[in-house]
């Protein structure tokens, strides 16, 4: 609207928290929603104060309060929490005049530099090559386009479409390393073990939404190289459940990439032309336990 003021929601990205400050004039009618409508996070934290002479609200929470989520990239680290706002009747009526919000909020952190100067002192170790010593590990999850060639900038699919996983590991100065994915669950909270749940990948690798019908899930052969695997998976959504936001968590691991790939590190896909299971790369018997349910789950 004209008259919606330009940044109803600013937020700081400080060094070990996050400011957010929200317009009460939320919509830009001139009617001011009520502070206590307004939470932060998963956890629904509430402002520094609600006072209804105030203008305006403010949020301040640690970086990893307020049921906030950390996702890992090559480079960065993304904290992710949603400002919400859900209007309740006032008094005794029971209609709103407004519709509930959902605002998305990320602060973005680079992996491989010092967030200030003051995180390390001259005497200490510089922080690159602690990194490098330890050897870490750093696996990655991330919705790309539909070519592979960026990460998809929105995450907001409809029924229909397909995602696009690609997962990734990086390391510093460790052995040729393979990727896999031994499972992925869908959930409606962040809690892998919620209910209800969905899983696409089991079984150490199978990805078995692809066996059900009319879907076309699959994992993406040839990889692009070893330390990444690509996989697609139809859209879905809970039935019976009219909430929009789904939760993927999955579990990543790695083997040496001059091992070859067995039943308990693999990448199988269904192919429902031949009717049988196929790996990514090794032989096809490796998939034979996908079909009967009982894949080795440690090796």
């Amino acid at each position: 609207q004209a008259m919606a003021p330009l940044h109803p929601v600013a937020v700081q990205c400080q060094e070990a928290q996050v400011v957010v400050t929200v317009n009460r004039d939320l919509f830009g009618t001139g009617r001011l929603v009520r502070a206590a409508d307004l939470s932060l996070g998963s956890a629904s934290c509430l402002p520094l104060s609600q006072s209804p002479a105030e203008s305006t609200v403010t949020f301040v929470a640690e970086l990893h309060e307020c049921g906030s989520t950390l996702q890992m990239t090559p480079d960065s680290l993304i904290y992710k929490t949603s400002l919400s706002y859900k209007p309740t009747p006032s008094g005794n009526l029971v209609i709103v005049r407004t519709n509930p919000v959902v605002v998305p909020i990320e602060c973005h952190y680079p992996r491989k530099s010092n967030v200030s100067s003051n995180a390390v002192r001259p005497t200490w170790v510089p922080f690159r090559s602690t990194l490098s010593a330890e050897e870490r590990l750093m696996f990655s999850l991330r919705l790309m386009d539909d070519d592979w060639s960026t990460e998809r900038l929105s995450n907001g699919f409809q029924l229909g479409e397909s995602l696009h996983l690609q997962a990734d590991v990086a390391s510093e100065g460790h052995v040729p390393l393979r990727l896999f994915v031994d499972d992925c669950v869908a959930t409606l909270s962040p809690d892998r073990n919620s209910s209800p749940r969905y899983t696409f990948i089991d079984l150490s690798g199978c990805l078995v939404d692809g066996r059900a019908d009319d879907t076309t899930s699959a994992f993406i052969s040839p990889r692009p190289r070893q330390e990444t695997l690509q996989f697609v998976v139809d859209t879905f959504k809970f039935a019976g459940d009219n909430r929009n936001l789904i939760y993927i968590t999955c579990h990543l691991k790695v083997s040496p990439a001059d091992q070859a790939p067995n039943p308990w590190n693999k990448a199988c896909s269904f192919n429902k032309a031949s009717s049988l299971w196929a790996p990514v790369e090794g032989t096809g018997d490796i998939c034979s336990c996908c079909e009967t349910g009982n894949c080795p789950m440690h090796g």
